[in-house]
């Protein structure tokens, strides 16, 4: 029987963390940038500050 190879079960699972992690990096920035966008569009959810003379 032959013996498991451990190494190749480690970088596999290595890779494939890193994998997951880079797609969740994506869809947070992808997330952010639309949310940049329609903040441009001049519809800030702030109320605009009044100055006091």
């Amino acid at each position: 029987m032959a013996k498991p190879n451990f190494q190749f079960q480690k970088r596999q699972k290595e890779l494939d963390r890193k994998k997951k992690s880079e797609e969740k990096l994506q869809r947070k920035l992808a997330k952010n940038s639309s949310s940049a966008d329609d903040n441009q569009d001049g519809s800030d959810d702030q109320a605009p500050e009044e100055e006091v003379v």
